[in-house]
């Protein structure tokens, strides 16, 4: 049987990349759903106009936008068997999901994350602040947890009655690191999968700023000190 898949894209102000990104999603998606996140310019209207569901989260931050989404999909009829997260800014290869998904439809693992491994990566797409964070973050799960987590990185997909499982919190910078500490605490099956990254479109909201760096670095510490001594 043919599994529905949906994808949830949080996006401000990603005018110049989220049609891009759209229609690059293979068709086997059923859904994609973008969660316009206070945009101020086009957003919406480019995300409609590429064929995107489109959802409005005023409250700033991924984690609402993320958390946005997961209520939209709660409430349909047809619930699906995989739910990737993707990022609107142009920095995945949208093309890989079928490399993503592969894990969980053909080894029934319950998580994959797409690794942005050094090889694969455009120069200067992640900021020395970005590979030190990716770096001390997984240093930590692994001393802590005994991971096998190499990235943080944005492009994911779990099946969705896990991600229910994992009752997600977090509002703004920690979700990801949020997504992979529950899946290592719940004893959930996890997978690496090297994808390519290059560099976004437009400017980050978080680590092209010193603010967005140092407040997304403190969310991540925060939630490996918080489980380490749960």
């Amino acid at each position: 049987m043919k599994p529905l898949i949906k994808v949830l894209i949080p996006a401000f102000n990603e005018e110049d990349s989220i049609a891009k990104v759209i229609k690059e999603i293979p068709k086997l998606v059923d859904e994609i759903i973008v969660i316009n996140n206070n945009s101020t310019d086009d957003t919406v209207k480019k995300a409609i106009n590429a064929g995107a569901t489109v959802l409005t989260e005023t409250k700033k931050g991924y984690g609402f936008a993320c958390l946005k989404g997961i209520h939209y999909i709660k409430n349909q009829i047809n619930k699906p068997s995989i739910v990737v997260f993707l990022d609107g800014d142009y920095s995945d290869f949208p093309e890989q999901l079928h490399e993503i998904i592969k894990p969980i439809l053909e080894e029934n693992i319950d998580f994959v994350v797409g690794a942005r491994v050094k090889n694969l990566r455009e120069r200067g797409s992640m900021t020395p602040q970005q590979i030190f964070g990716n770096w001390l973050a997984t240093f930590l799960m692994k001393l802590i947890y005994g991971s096998k987590f190499t990235d943080l990185g944005p492009f994911r997909a779990i099946k969705y009655d896990k991600l229910l499982a994992l009752e997600m919190k977090d509002k703004t910078y920690g979700w990801t690191i949020e997504m992979q500490l529950k899946v290592l605490k719940q004893k959930m099956s996890y997978k690496e999968i090297s994808v390519k990254y290059r560099n976004r479109i437009g400017v980050s909201k978080v680590s092209g700023t010193l603010k967005g760096s140092i407040f997304a670095g403190a969310k991540i510490l925060g939630w490996i000190f918080k489980y380490s001594f749960k």
